[in-house]
């Protein structure tokens, strides 16, 4: 009975401590099932021109051998949708038989042919019967009504296509594409996003249609975890089928940061059971998506067997809207401090000022001082092994306990304790100790600190299910009111690169992402390093990872954010090489926010909260926005970065890159 009452209290997951997939209907899409008891479906898109018949066939061949299980494809208009018949003879003709999608946005003509083509269509409900232009409009119910009735009008006849088909559909709302009618009433909110697909939803039920796959696709993480999880719970309110999801963040960008920023999303929604078709949107050849994918999803295939977490009886969280945890501040951690970065160099046998660079902080011996760069952290763990120099004003060293007891300069370093040193310590630092446990010891714990005001818990887990165990240590220092600091400390001994991006996105992002987190701490644990050079290479990545986390959970922007989309056949210029370009002559700029987008369907809209813009308009001509505003039309592609820049620096927020050597 406990389980139900949980069930029914969260409304959005089976169970925030044992994994469970949420229970869907199954939706045929060829050969391809969607949801019901089938495994987690791998796709993604095209980004050659449609009409290029044998080049999206090449390109298709290229995915599915790479793992992708649907193959997404743009038609933006009549002459695209038909074409999608010659790519589809193609491929079956060399043997393939992957399911295709025709991806829709603003042309309901070329979605009514291409349903009778492909088997799939992908149409946006903030494009599909609507077009965009930021207004804001006062209804009456009567008059909102009569344009739910207009809606009805347009969308109806893909429903019959499709019904009579056997075609499937996603419903795929953007958070960056809402309509100027839900807008209005329901402002740029994952509410507003989760009715824009209802609108469509219900004219597909009275039509008894319900091969439907619907996604909530944001570039704000946060915005897209509320809004999945707000979806879950109002079809259930709505009594609607528990249509399968597909899972996304839009525009993750490129690299690194757009694999840590796509796990973060799609990694917290998976963690709770959500999500039953996945696409990794990176600014880069389709064919890297999928191996993408399959790595976070192989994570959940033997998830089901992880160690029991006891259930949380009363959650007293939000799960639809941010709110940070009330922490105290002790030190910089807490309160209404960022997140802080603590760097594992407790490994290295030696440490010399050079091996600072890998953190971040960069010693000029010519000039005799330190510079730091945007990644530079905030606190080494050096363990057993003292840094042997004096590190800058800008970073604290943490020494294990012991060691600490014996050092020379007890006010400028700090210790960490376990939970049997901590309980037996008779001598600690007058305002910061860290004290490093597993949350399987999360009561002890909060009866060591509970009237500690100098102290921050470093917390990690041996569970499988790392981020609702580690949740779950947190409900419990909330439902005790223990309000210290947490630092959520994660180990990954024999991880690739790739997994070291995807795997500390995923356990730390979701907590994160529910204001759970004043700090990270990638651990080298039980690390089997090759040599010296191996493990520098280990604490950089994870130094920078940790950063790439937190901003890809809103709550650190430390860098400069680009929204680039992950190109495709509307693409009006070379998507990877421009956002490459952009990068280098703009990566100093903190905390800006710039959107990349190859066409005008993905912008302005899909740029959500991006502070300015680079969009393709026209060949070799570019659209220059600040905010949601046209600043500068028809550019030539030559000039718009110069252009974009000098929009910057008017607007007061360019500064010069300094060098750092």
């Amino acid at each position: 009975m406990e389980s139900k009452t949980i069930i029914e209290k969260i409304g959005y997951c089976n169970s925030l401590t044992a994994y469970s997939r949420r229970k869907t209907i199954p939706v045929k899409i060829g050969n391809v099932w969607v949801g019901g008891d089938n495994p987690i479906v791998v796709q993604s898109m095209t980004t050659v021109d449609t009409m290029d018949t044998e080049g999206s066939i090449a390109q298709s061949i290229r995915m599915i051998e790479g793992g992708c299980q649907l193959v997404r494809i743009t038609a933006p208009s009549i002459k695209e949708a038909e074409n999608l018949r010659l790519i589809k003879e193609g491929l079956r003709k060399k043997g393939y038989d992957t399911p295709l999608v025709a991806d829709i946005h603003f042309t309901p003509n070329a979605a009514e042919l291409a349903a009778g083509i492909v088997e799939k269509v992908r149409i946006n409900p903030g494009n599909y019967a609507d077009k965009k232009k930021f207004q804001v409009i006062e209804y009456t119910d009567s008059s909102y009504q009569a344009e739910l009735e207009r809606i009805r009008e347009r969308f109806l006849p893909l429903v019959k296509i499709c019904k009579a088909h056997g075609t499937a559909m996603r419903i795929g709302t953007n958070h960056g594409s809402l309509s100027d009618r839900i807008m209005s009433r329901y402002g740029d909110t994952p509410l507003g996003m989760v009715e824009s697909a209802l609108e469509f939803l219900r004219i597909c039920e009275d039509e008894n249609y319900y091969d439907i796959v619907i996604s909530m696709k944001s570039s704000n993480t946060q915005v897209m975890v509320q809004a999945y999880r707000l979806l879950v719970q109002k079809l259930e309110e709505g009594n609607f089928k528990p249509y399968p999801l597909h899972l996304g963040v839009t525009e993750a960008g490129e690299g690194e940061d757009g694999r840590v920023k796509s796990a973060v999303g799609i990694g917290t929604l998976l963690d709770d059971g959500l999500g039953d078709t996945v696409r990794v949107s990176l600014t880069e050849d389709p064919e890297f998506e999928a191996p993408v994918v399959k790595t976070l999803i192989e994570r959940y295939a033997s998830r089901s067997s992880h160690s029991f977490i006891p259930e949380i009886l009363n959650y007293p969280i939000t799960p639809f809207e941010y709110k940070k945890r009330k922490a105290i501040e002790v030190a910089n951690f807490g309160e209404g401090n960022v997140p802080r970065v603590i760097a594992d160099i407790s490994s290295l046998p030696e440490v010399t000022d050079k091996e600072m660079r890998n953190v971040g902080h960069f010693y000029l011996p010519e000039l005799d001082k330190w510079k730091m760069n945007d990644l530079g952290c905030d606190y080494v763990y050096s363990g057993s092994r003292p840094v042997p120099f004096m590190l800058p004003n800008g970073l604290k060293e943490i020494q294990d306990a012991e060691v600490w007891a014996g050092t020379t300069d007890q006010r400028n370093k700090y210790p960490a304790f376990n939970v049997s040193s901590f309980a037996k310590s008779q001598y600690f630092h007058p305002t910061l100790n860290f004290l490093f446990a597993k949350d399987e010891a999360i009561e002890e714990v909060v009866e060591l600190v509970k009237e500690r005001v100098d102290t921050v818990l470093v917390l990690s887990t041996h569970n499988l299910h790392v981020m609702p165990a580690l949740r779950r240590a947190f409900v419990r220092l909330i439902q005790e009111n223990v309000q210290i600091p947490v630092v959520i400390k994660l180990d990954y001994p024999n991880q690739s690169q790739d997994e070291m991006m995807l795997y500390p996105a995923t356990d730390a992002g979701g907590l994160l992402i529910d204001g759970l987190g004043d700090g990270i701490l990638l651990g080298l644990e039980k690390f089997e390093a090759k040599d010296r050079t191996h493990l520098l290479e280990r604490i950089k990545l994870q130094n920078s990872v940790s950063f790439g986390v937190l901003q890809a959970a809103r709550t650190r922007m430390s860098k400069t954010e680009y929204i680039s989309c992950p190109s495709c056949g509307r693409t009006l210029f070379d998507l990877q090489e421009t956002t490459a370009m952009i990068r280098k002559r703009t990566d100093h700029l903190k905390g800006v926010k710039i959107g990349i987008m190859g066409c005008i369907v993905n912008g302005p809209g899909e740029m959500a909260d991006a502070d300015y813009g680079y969009v393709g308009s026209g060949k070799g001509k570019i659209t220059l926005y600040k905010g949601k505003e046209v600043v500068k039309k028809s550019v030539p592609s030559g000039k718009a970065v110069d252009e974009l820049i000098e929009i910057i620096r008017q607007d007061g927020q360019w500064i010069e890159p300094e060098k750092v050597e």
